[in-house]
């Protein structure tokens, strides 16, 4: 009997501990200008999706206008993705005085509509299976 409640307890703690495991979003970055700067990304959830900083940021060096990056223990929900080309460095998008932006940028489901990006055509769903996105800018 002992052994059973041992062999219970263990498969319960693992199980729960695999559920906080999530999975890996893989993104893609094609048709970058130029392999200058870094593009940088942002993973958002709609709380903080063009409102606050992203849950998960990384930035890497282009090769080849391409570049990809790999988001790991993501767990289910939606979410979306924003990205753009840092040609200079500075760490930040770069505007226009009429506000439009000086350098390139790419959105989940790349949907590239007049004005910033929305979060319903942005959006995309994790479930409990790994995810590969492309994202052109």
């Amino acid at each position: 009997m002992k052994s059973i409640l041992i062999f219970i307890t263990l498969a319960f703690t693992l199980s729960t501990y695999a559920q906080k495991d999530g999975v890996t979003v893989t993104v893609i970055v094609e048709n970058v200008p130029n392999d200058s700067g870094k593009v940088m990304l942002g993973l958002y959830d709609e709380n903080t999706f063009m409102k606050a900083a992203p849950i998960v940021s990384a930035n890497e060096k282009t090769t080849n206008k391409t570049v990809t990056f790999t988001i790991t223990n993501v767990q289910a929900g939606a979410y979306g993705i924003t990205c753009f080309h840092d040609e200079n460095n500075n760490d930040q998008m770069d505007f226009e005085a009429s506000g439009m932006p000086k350098e390139s940028y790419g959105v989940s489901n790349n949907n590239m509509s007049f004005g910033p990006p929305q979060w319903e055509a942005a959006k995309f769903e994790v479930t409990g299976e790994d995810l590969k996105l492309t994202i052109r800018m």
